[in-house]
């Protein structure tokens, strides 16, 4: 059975979720839905990468992803078909994709050509555009028959960590906080392992606060399970499942979590002081 994943910045409360599976099911009742998120913040690219390029990696080959963010239709803008790791990408050429994969090269760029005659009317891009040429590569469909191969699509620049070496120090910032308040920085353990090697000590700042050692878990913050909930609420530094640096209070939630008790945002600073 083929699947298509639906991402938006739509919400749950208006109608464009329902309309966009009810057209899917209405081409191909056979295929398999799934929702990674529709809660994005409108139109936020850099927040919408972080979630697909760590969800997409554990669906099957072959897979076909709607991302439905920034994507109203305008007539002197692309709609595209990424093809990378395997799977099929639909979305609007803002830039996304490069986001997503600016590590990874596609195997194949395709300009959609559905609905670009002079006399089509598009109302709602996802339903109109992303949902046949979908609907066509699950059911076996080639790219060609609804695309025009194109080398290259828009591409943005993903922010990233950086190393002063006069000042010893690795500067990242924060791209991203999650639904417990956590918050993920764009630096990589990679990165930081590499610069690490030539110092002997280093201290984490943000704000006015500082850390002095990175747990590889969130549960590695507890050095005694019998005592588990006294370190509810414990400040930590972790690399996540994506191997980035993140801000946690142990146990925290969205009101309660590094969020709220740091007091950081997106696109804030965060230093690594190499001594």
């Amino acid at each position: 059975m083929s699947i298509i994943t639906l991402t938006s910045d739509f919400g749950n409360l208006d109608y464009r979720v329902a309309a966009v599976k009810g057209k899917i099911l209405s081409l191909n009742p056979e295929v398999n839905i799934i929702d990674i998120t529709h809660e994005i913040q409108a139109f936020n690219l850099i927040q919408t990468s972080y979630i697909v390029r760590n969800a997409y990696k554990y669906f099957p080959k072959g897979s076909i992803h709607i991302l439905s963010v920034d994507s109203f239709y305008h007539k002197s803008r692309k709609n595209i078909i990424y093809k990378a790791d395997g799977s099929y990408f639909l979305a609007a050429d803002n830039g996304l994709l490069s986001l997503i994969f600016f590590d990874i090269k596609p195997e194949a760029i395709y300009e959609l050509t559905l609905n670009n005659r002079f006399d089509d009317v598009i109302n709602f891009t996802s339903t109109d555009i992303f949902v046949p040429a979908a609907v066509h590569l699950a059911n076996g469909g080639l790219p060609e028959v609804i695309g025009r191969k194109i080398n290259t699509a828009k591409q943005l620049m993903f922010p990233r960590a950086v190393y002063n070496e006069s000042e010893g120090m690795i500067i990242g910032e924060v791209t991203y906080i999650d639904n417990f308040g956590n918050i993920i920085s764009n630096i990589n353990k990679d990165f930081f392992e590499n610069i690490s090697k030539g110092y002997n000590s280093f201290t984490i700042k943000f704000r006015n606060l500082s850390l002095s050692r990175i747990f590889s878990s969130h549960t590695e913050v507890v050095s005694d399970w019998k005592r588990e909930t006294e370190f509810h609420g414990q400040s930590a530094a972790i690399f996540n499942d994506s191997q980035l640096l993140e801000l946690t209070i142990y146990k925290g939630s969205k009101k309660n979590g590094a969020k709220s008790l740091f007091g950081l945002n997106v696109g804030e600073n965060i230093y690594i002081e190499f001594s």
